[in-house]
């Protein structure tokens, strides 16, 4: 049976055998997430959370955390949150000794070639991306064969030696900035098929594409939308623009996971379903509590990958280290530097 003490905490700690101070150090913390994290729940998460805030006191360290994680990491112990771009800026200009990347590997790949002098960390080096994963530095020298002379726009979800061989590198939020910055009549935009449509469908630029998808933007189809319409009268729908040009069609806003946030932020819809990653609408719920989030539960399962757990063993054994060669670094971050130049 679960009990409660005299300030009204649960006392799941005991029976987790966890240390009751911790629990008091880490209420305050619990507030910030109360609305998405049952109480019963948060003793699992308090040990984790207390010794990442220690360990990042003691090494310098700071973490930037995707806007795909977990609310347990994304409003407790990280940092810096936004999306791509923003932790890239954010990167650019860090003064930890040691950077944290709650996130996949490509964003771990491009802190470090923003900080090449100080210890970036990814938690798991498994997690990866359907897109990084689509295209290989030799395909875009192939691309190049073929199109001599047009520049290459390269997503920042892919890997160091992709970006090394690109002219410039986008997110999802500048990709129509960047595209129209090079003052050409075309481009090559990899890897995300259906980002470079979208794009296609609101510049004079012409694009040619290459084939690469994201594994959960993909799964979204005009369906689910009209589903969630007919559930959810009056629901406002907003999409990711790695989903289908149909799927953007359907939607009443497309933009990066920044914009869907300055969208909800400044225009509080009464109800609202977010077409991305399922953490996003989470992570706002916890913001805007006033909001009423449909969540389709699309799980990205490499941002998954990433756990309060083998955090706080990446600051404990500063594990696993990012490198990049520098012969590939050089390169790569000319790329993301001109694309940070833009904004």
């Amino acid at each position: 049976m679960l009990k409660k003490s005299k300030s009204g905490e649960t006392m799941v700690a005991t029976a987790l055998r966890l240390d009751p101070d911790v629990i008091a150090r880490t209420a305050p913390i619990y507030e910030r997430v109360k609305g998405v994290i049952p109480a019963i729940e948060w003793p699992v998460f308090a040990s984790d959370i207390d010794a990442i805030l220690r360990l990042k006191k003691e090494r310098n360290a700071i973490i930037l955390a995707h806007n795909y994680q977990t609310p347990e990491i994304f409003h407790t112990v990280a940092d810096i949150v936004g999306d791509s771009l923003l932790l890239a800026r954010e990167a650019a200009t860090a003064e930890a000794d040691v950077i944290v990347l709650a996130g996949v590997h490509f964003m771990a790949e491009t802190a470090k070639l923003l900080n090449p002098g100080r210890t970036v960390l990814i938690p798991d080096a498994e997690a990866g991306c359907s897109l990084a994963d689509s295209i290989t530095a030799a395909d875009i020298r192939l691309l190049r064969e073929r199109y001599p002379g047009v520049p290459v726009v390269t997503y920042v979800n892919t890997s160091a030696e992709v970006k090394a061989e690109s002219d410039i590198c986008c997110t999802s939020g500048n990709a129509k900035k960047v595209v129209e910055s090079l003052g050409v009549d075309r481009v090559i935009m990899l890897p995300d098929e259906y980002l470079a449509q979208n794009i296609a469908a609101q510049t004079k630029v012409k694009i040619i594409t290459w084939k690469g998808h994201c594994e959960v933007h993909e799964r979204f189809t005009v369906a689910d939308i009209e589903g969630f319409r007919k559930n959810n009268p009056g629901v406002v729908v907003l999409a990711h623009p790695e989903c289908p040009p149909a799927v953007i069609a359907a939607s009443d806003f497309a933009g990066s996971t920044a914009a869907m946030q300055g969208y909800v932020a400044d225009r509080r819809p009464a109800r609202v379903v977010m077409i991305t990653e399922c953490s996003m609408s989470d992570n706002l719920a916890a913001l805007y509590p006033d909001v009423d989030f449909v969540r389709p539960c699309n799980l990205c399962p490499h941002m998954k990958r990433i756990t309060l757990p083998n955090i706080r063993r990446a600051l404990e054994t500063l594990t696993t280290e990012i490198v990049i060669p520098d012969e590939v670094a050089s390169r790569a971050r000319l790329a993301v530097e001109r694309m940070i130049a833009i904004g």
